[in-house]
């Protein structure tokens, strides 16, 4: 298992847009990944287990994977939850 904590950088957190966006790009990658916060574990190519998180900007996730061979696209996730999904 590979995990990587992220620090949210979308404006508004993960809601709405940003979390539809991630999501996508979850569900693109064709990788399980799970995100944490507070103790909450969701499937993170679910956007409305995303939002139920409650996740805002600045605050910490965690990213994890079941397969290590998984890892090289693990980081290109925390890359684009670090980035201003607003803004894009």
């Amino acid at each position: 298992m590979i995990s990587k904590t992220v620090t949210v950088g979308a404006a508004s957190g993960l809601h709405a847009r940003p979390a539809a966006r991630f999501s996508q790009a979850v569900a693109d990658s064709g990788v399980d990944v799970d995100i944490t916060f507070h103790d909450e574990t969701v499937d993170a190519s679910s956007v409305l287990e995303l939002m139920t998180l409650g996740v805002g900007n600045g605050d910490e996730v965690t990213l994890s994977t079941a397969n290590d061979a998984d890892a090289s696209t693990l980081d290109e996730l925390v890359a684009l939850l670090a980035s201003d999904l607003d803004a894009e």
